[in-house]
């Protein structure tokens, strides 16, 4: 007797039952696995991302938005800060910094930020040069893979730069020079894969050239011969495809230091610390109430982020666990009550040379089997849940999140299924195994 196949075809007897049970169990699961795999990739982007940054000084105004703008490259900057007020952090003998990196953000490229800075900026990520090399004039950027591969674009290729992160066409500066792609960085799944970076000086000079443009009011077509046929803020130069990685190399490296511009502004600093003494403690504290600049911890700030999104999440994982609860209630109605219309066949198994554990096993097992697969649907709907919205996510802070990562609490999942299946089955099935024999088969009522 293969109590499995008649488990199953006894489940199939009544499939709008088995339907209920198996949708409020996949419902659940899959709003749970849904919340684990978004919460383990955001927290992961958020570790990855901290490279092992101490302090991040800029403007006043939010810190959570100086950190979400700086680190994590998903918000406006809160404004910008003079060199001459950084100087100080540039120091090598200060006594609590030990490295500072200097940000100027301001442009972008379909989206994505166009960050000036120095090479120690890409050492932070540990990043690697997989085509081409590091910047060494000005205007010469190098490309995260994110970006090399969702903006198509190539060694050799130019383009103009947008005002903000919009990728609206509108704010293009659609005049001087192009960008230029000098270097593709290696994917390191950390954020410099979804930026474009260049040295300040870049940043600068199209700032300054846009300012001047205004003041001059000229006419629009007087620098028509060098548009190149740019339209809006999709075209970039495909000219440059048969440019080789040695004529890329050929470039001088600019000689630049920022200290002896103290008359520019920057975005932001990054900063490293010396130690986590007291000094480092207090560090923060006095640059907030001594200065015109504003001082972030980015692990504080990133903890606030992670509490609020708890709250919200906390009461998602309720309402998944609630429906869980729910299933496994159907399940036992749905057990129970279709006992009185199986006693004859319970009583025929029993003659047939089943035992009282024949029918135990038996409802025990349509229990465990609409859990699993209940457990199987909610899995394929949790990540098929990342896969959709997922990519709405990409789409709105070019991070990715993958559907096809498999987290070892979707073991867990079907461990507490697999429990709630036996316990809603359990009294069913004590129930069918006390099933009385002569009684049912004369027409009496039984137990």
């Amino acid at each position: 007797m293969n109590l499995l196949k008649l488990a199953w075809k006894n489940l199939r007897s009544k499939p709008l039952s088995m339907l209920l049970n198996l949708m409020l169990f996949g419902l659940g699961v899959g709003l749970v696995v849904f919340l684990l795999l978004i919460n383990h990739q955001v927290n992961k982007n958020f570790e990855n991302n901290l490279a092992g940054i101490d302090l991040v000084v800029g403007a006043k105004g939010s810190p959570m938005q100086m950190i979400l703008c700086n680190m994590y490259h998903i918000d406006a900057p809160t404004g910008n800060i003079s060199v001459k007020d950084a100087r100080p952090f540039f120091n090598a003998k200060h006594p609590v910094v030990k490295q500072a990196i200097p940000l100027s953000l301001g442009d972008s490229y379909k989206a994505y930020r166009i960050v000036g800075t120095d090479t120690t900026f890409v050492d932070l990520y540990d990043g690697k040069i997989a085509k081409g090399r590091m910047w060494r004039q000005d205007y010469d950027v190098v490309i995260g893979s994110l970006v090399a591969d969702r903006a198509h674009l190539h060694l050799g290729d130019q383009f103009y730069s947008s005002h903000g992160l919009a990728d609206d066409g509108i704010n293009v500066h659609d005049h001087g020079q192009k960008f230029r792609v000098v270097g593709i960085l290696e994917s390191s799944q950390t954020v410099i894969d979804q930026l474009i970076l260049c040295n300040t000086p870049t940043i600068w000079a199209v700032h300054d050239h846009e300012e001047h443009d205004h003041e001059e009011v000229g006419d629009h077509e007087s620098h028509a011969d060098g548009h190149d046929g740019h339209d809006g803020h999709e075209g970039h130069d495909h000219a440059h495809h048969d440019h080789s990685d040695a004529e890329i190399e050929d470039a001088p490296a600019r000689v630049f230091n920022l200290m002896d511009h103290p008359e520019e502004s920057i975005t932001s600093i990054l900063v490293k610390f010396r130690n986590r003494g007291i000094q480092a403690l207090n560090f923060p504290r006095a640059i907030n109430e001594q200065t015109d600049m504003m001082a972030a911890q980015p692990s504080w700030q990133i903890n606030r982020v992670r509490d609020m999104m708890g709250s919200g999440t906390d009461m998602l994982r309720l309402l998944a666990m609630a429906i869980i609860f729910v299933s496994a209630i159907s399940l036992f109605i749905s057990l129970f009550s279709s006992l009185r219309g199986r006693k004859y066949e319970l009583a025929i198994l029993r003659v047939m040379g089943g035992s009282r554990k024949t029918l135990f096993a038996l409802i025990i097992l349509e229990g465990l089997i609409l859990a699993v697969l209940g457990y199987l649907l909610g899995v394929a709907l949790g990540h098929l849940g990342v896969y959709i919205l997922g990519g709405q996510l990409e789409a709105s802070y070019k991070y990715s999140f993958s559907p096809w990562i498999w987290l070892k609490e979707e073991y867990l999942i079907l461990l507490v299924l697999l429990l709630l299946g036996f316990v809603a089955s359990l009294i069913p099935a004590i129930k069918a195994s006390k099933t009385p024999i002569s009684e049912t088969l004369s027409g009496g009522e039984g137990a």
